[in-house]
């Protein structure tokens, strides 16, 4: 293997010195940051606009329900007819006029409450209209019926199941969530990194096997050295253009924000948010959060996560520089693809589907200990708890068969290196690696 760290060493710098790949490792951040800043732009022009919504209450006992916030205005229209008050509502501008006939029956009111405006309003906004107006007409026909409306308020009864496990350790519906969300990103980032860089390394081989420098290099160095240098330099350009991304990108946003004065984080709904941010019952939920952070196996989480991730990267790295080998072009990988591709897109439905409602039943058990699956969802299983050999035992099956899928791959490498001008099929694939 002495020639194995002169073609890790060939192969990452010829990624990294490549032109596309240095404008593409600067103009990435710089067109994501800049999607970023539009949308957060457009957010806060969106949040400084004040709607003003005309309300025309012929029945007068909805019009003192809705109350002025900071981005919706509402002005009472008295004393005139529907098309008077349309007038009106076109010639101010204002966003829309709310209308509740003239009844005496809440149903009847219920019924036949209209809203016009020049455009398709807000659905955000239409739900929240409907919230108040359906909470004080309930509120009007449970009066009508001689019902105490305090009294069945303060009569509600919140339930709030507390969550222990026989060791005493406190959880709550939230640490699912949460778990998820860390698994869920865990294996999420696993697979876009092999699909992103997992071409490449299928790319890089079959750039040299049509450039016909392949026939040089093959006569120094072993299949299975090329291979393994080509995975494990083009790994480290990727993750040289990763940790350039993190650091470009935070930069990138620190400058907007300071610049330009736009908030990244600005969303539609942050009036509500903070609003409800005042409340007892978000505060405590923010502390389950919280809490929920603090549960997870950190330390494992890291660990498990280097671990498996570059195992699983190495494994399928190793498939797609078998399938550059195999063919002469891009176009003829297609059929190669859909093997590759079908286990990943598998562990990640399981995860998110099956991991969740059952972390240690059969299923995700199962799929957490088949190589081709377990990068993916033995990380998404490990927050919530995964005894420590289950873990060890799904690596080592993870880095056996990784090991196994290099044996075969290099064989498949060192004929496919050299046939050119043919599509193989399965078939003939099989026949290589019994060479």
């Amino acid at each position: 293997m002495n020639h194995l760290p002169l073609i890790i060493k060939r192969e990452y710098l010829t990624k990294v010195k490549n032109k596309s790949f240095i404008v593409m490792t600067i103009l990435s951040p710089m067109i994501f940051i800049a999607l970023i800043s539009v949308v957060a732009y457009l957010s806060q022009l969106n949040n400084d606009k004040v709607r003003t919504i005309s309300i025309l209450d012929e029945s007068g006992l909805i019009q003192n329900t809705f109350k002025n916030s900071n981005n919706t205005k509402y002005n009472i229209l008295q004393n005139m007819s529907l098309e008077d008050a349309k007038a009106i509502v076109k010639e101010t501008s204002s966003y829309g006029l709310l209308y509740i006939n003239k009844s005496s029956d809440v149903d009847a009111i219920s019924n036949n409450i209209k809203f016009y405006s020049k455009e398709s309003p807000s659905l955000t906004l239409m739900s929240n209209l409907e919230s108040q107006l359906e909470k004080k007409l309930t509120n009007i026909k449970l009066q009508e019926q001689g019902v105490d409306v305090n009294m069945i308020n303060a009569s509600k009864v919140n339930i709030d199941i507390a969550q222990e496990s026989f060791e005493g350790e406190k959880t709550s519906k939230i640490d699912s969530v949460v778990k998820l969300i860390f698994g869920g990103a865990a294996g999420y980032l696993l697979f876009m990194f092999i699909i992103i860089y997992g071409n490449m390394i299928m790319r890089s081989v079959i750039e040299e096997k049509t450039s016909r420098i392949i026939e040089v290099i093959i006569s120094s160095v072993k299949p299975v050295q090329l291979m393994l240098g080509k995975i494990i330099g083009t790994s480290l350009a990727g993750i040289t253009q990763f940790v350039i991304w993190i650091i470009l990108g935070g930069l990138l946003m620190t400058i907007v924000s300071m610049v330009f004065g736009i908030d990244m984080m600005q969303s539609p709904q942050q009036d509500m948010l903070q609003q409800a941010m005042e409340t007892t019952t978000v505060n405590s939920k923010i502390e389950n959060i919280l809490t929920a952070f603090y549960n997870l196996p950190i330390t494992n989480l890291i660990v498990a996560f280097i671990l498996f991730f570059i195992s699983g990267y190495l494994l399928f790295s190793s498939l797609y520089a078998a399938i550059g080998a195999a063919v002469d072009n891009e176009t003829d990988t297609q059929q190669f693809m859909l093997p590759i591709i079908m286990p990943l897109v598998l562990a990640v439905y399981i995860g998110i589907f099956t991991v969740i409602e059952d972390p240690h039943g059969t299923v995700s058990t199962v799929f957490s200990f088949i190589p081709l699956t377990s990068p993916v969802v033995m990380l998404m299983r490990i927050p919530f708890g995964v005894p420590i050999w289950q873990q060890l035992v799904s690596l080592l099956l993870l880095i056996g068969t990784f090991m196994l899928t290099v044996w075969f791959a290099a064989k498949i490498y060192r004929v496919g290196i050299l046939m050119y001008g043919k599509k193989p099929s399965y078939k003939e694939l099989i026949k290589w690696i019994r060479y």
